[in-house]
């Protein structure tokens, strides 16, 4: 639709809305400021921007530290994403199957873990397996177990939303079940599912920082130490939340690289 299109559909707003719409707007941006000026507030008369509990971060040692706790966070996380992934796809086929001795048995499957707590899976994960399962392991899996499933609901609905026109078209023309599903619904569901896989990603992530219950030292781990060994607990947790939310924005700006690479491939076919 072009710009002219647009607008054509676009009632212009009279001068009651308009003034309507600039009033909200300078609540708005009051409010936001009378909210950052409170939250500064309480910062100062808690003495919580107090340069002593900021100085530990130029800490050599301390800045090693939080660098490890990133590198184990990201590590969990890449292992774990590749096992939900591949529990995902696998269950997520598996509940389309036309046969019900699979669908139903993947089907209570997925029911049965979406519908446990991530930290109870990773706390079975590590009590089953004490003694020869790490805590790594123990955070992976149990992440994995559940957003797995979650994924495979992602899954079924994506191939489901492809119309069905395109699976009786591969059919017609000698393809078997597993070559439509490989060459036909897979490529077009993931184009549909790709923002919400994304989202399940960075969900993923944050789950991942549960592995600190069964001590991990992922960076929630290191960040609650420090906070404690300095009394700056809000602070470095403020830290903390900060380099969680750029790891986020790295998954998503993979996610849309890859995305649109995915796009320049198909438009050149």
């Amino acid at each position: 639709m072009s710009t002219q299109a647009a607008l054509a559909h676009f009632d212009v707003p009279g001068p009651r809305t308009v003034r309507n719409i600039r009033i909200l707007t300078v609540v708005g941006i009051i409010g936001v400021l009378a909210l950052a000026a409170f939250v500064v507030y309480r910062f100062w008369v808690t003495d919580q921007l107090d340069p002593a509990k900021w100085s530990p971060f130029t800490y050599v040692d301390i800045q090693e530290a939080l660098l490890l706790g990133v590198w184990s966070t990201v590590q969990v996380a890449a292992v774990s994403a590749v096992l939900t992934l591949a529990i995902g796809f696998t269950f997520g086929i598996l509940q389309l199957s036309h046969r019900k001795w699979i669908t139903i048995p993947a089907r209570f499957l997925v029911e049965v873990f979406r519908g446990v707590p991530v930290l109870l899976l990773i706390f079975i994960m590590f009590y089953l397996g004490q003694g020869t399962l790490s805590s790594f392991w123990s955070v992976c899996l149990g992440v994995a177990a559940y957003n797995g499933m979650v994924v495979a609901e992602i899954v079924r609905a994506g191939i489901l939303s492809v119309p069905k026109g395109q699976r009786e078209a591969g059919m017609s023309i000698g393809l078997g079940r597993g070559q439509v599903m490989r060459e036909i619904l897979l490529p077009q569901a993931l184009r549909a599912m790709a923002p919400t896989l994304v989202s399940q990603m960075v969900v993923m992530l944050k789950d991942s920082a549960l592995g600190y219950m069964v001590n991990y030292t992922d960076l929630l781990y290191v960040v609650n130490n420090i906070g404690r060994d300095f009394n700056n607990l809000l602070p470095t947790f403020i830290l903390g939340a900060g380099i969680y939310v750029c790891l986020n924005l790295c998954i998503s700006g993979i996610a849309k690289l890859l995305e649109k690479r995915q796009s320049l491939k198909v438009a050149a076919k």
